[in-house]
């Protein structure tokens, strides 16, 4: 297999590392957890390389993590948080309603301005019907129960793989469907150019959702790592190991997430190519009594794993990164 390959060739079999590529996408994660803690849950704005519009992937934050970001210098000298709210993030990718993966679009709607939200036809409706329905929020939407203020425009992604433009960006984006505790989640293939970044929402590995999402996939975005197309993969490892596949509740663990990186790694088939794809870990769940306990286990349970070798990077709220 060619995990055994990546995590035990000899030093002097090691292949030359070439120098990183040009950026071509700004990636700024505004929320890096997967609950507990409200100010900090998942939400990654993506945009092509200098100052761009960009469209956030998830908005389980966004003004906390808008206001992180800045403090960090992320979004360039003299940001404000109304000017990326309003004009640096033209749209919204959401990968499944669950809150923690909304609660940020939801409370800045009122202060927002009008934009797309793109996702699966499935997920559009559960916003409109779950949150803006005039019991949970105001309806900021255009479809649901009247009025409607139509703050947001729901543009529903078609179930067959098929780029979309995402307005007001040169971006374009293909959705993907993935299992999620048996719920529908997302991948969302983001296209600038010839190159991407793949930005996946929840998933369970296909073994324990007795699914075949994550393998259509990988099929899909192997050729693109093959020939140096994939940039980054954004992907949740929720939980350290061990944990019952029984409370996984539709998310990854560090050992998971090596078996599914393992069938992507089979495809691509190139050692080189699979390391020079950095691999974003998101969505981490930290304990109530700490915020990065969680986070360096998992972190070192990735790296003395059996595909160890590979780019994983675990960011910071905040955090700049060039793709």
């Amino acid at each position: 297999m060619l995990s055994a390959f990546l995590a035990s060739a000899p030093a002097w079999a090691a292949p030359v590392i070439a120098p990183p590529p040009r950026p071509v996408f700004d990636v700024v994660p505004l929320g890096v957890e997967g609950g507990v803690v409200e100010g900090a849950t998942t939400a990654w704005f993506v945009a092509p390389r200098g100052g761009g519009a960009g469209v956030v992937c998830d908005a389980g934050t966004l003004v906390p993590g808008i206001r992180a970001a800045i403090a960090k210098g992320a979004f360039g000298s003299g940001a404000t948080p109304s000017d990326v709210l309003h004009r640096r993030i033209a749209g919204y990718l959401v990968t499944h309603p669950h809150l923690d993966h909304v609660a940020g679009l939801v409370m800045a709607s009122p202060d927002d301005v009008a934009k797309p939200i793109y996702g699966f036809s499935a997920v559009n409706d559960a916003l409109a019907a779950d949150y803006f329905n005039w019991s949970a929020w105001p309806n900021m939407g255009d479809r649901g129960k009247p009025p409607l203020l139509r703050r947001y425009r729901y543009h529903d992604l078609p179930d067959a793989p098929s780029a979309v433009p995402i307005e007001g960006t040169a971006l374009s984006v293909t959705a993907y469907p993935l299992s999620h505790g048996g719920a529908l989640s997302t991948a969302f293939l983001i296209r600038s150019g010839d190159k991407a970044v793949l930005c996946m929402g929840d998933t369970g590995p296909d073994e324990v959702e007795r699914s075949t999402r994550l393998a259509v996939l990988w099929h899909a975005v192997a050729p693109l790592i093959r020939e140096g197309r994939l940039r980054a993969i954004i992907v949740e490892t929720s939980y350290p190991d061990p944990r019952p596949e029984s409370e996984l509740f539709g998310h990854l663990t560090p050992r998971w997430l090596h078996e599914e990186l393992n069938r992507l790694a089979a495809l691509v088939a190139d050692a080189q190519r699979m390391r020079g794809v950095p691999i974003v870990i998101g969505h981490v769940k930290p304990g109530v009594d700490s915020a990065f306990a969680a986070r360096l286990i998992i972190e070192r349970q990735l790296r003395s794993g059996p595909l160890g070798t590979l780019d994983y990077r675990l960011p910071r709220q905040g955090e700049a990164l060039r793709f």
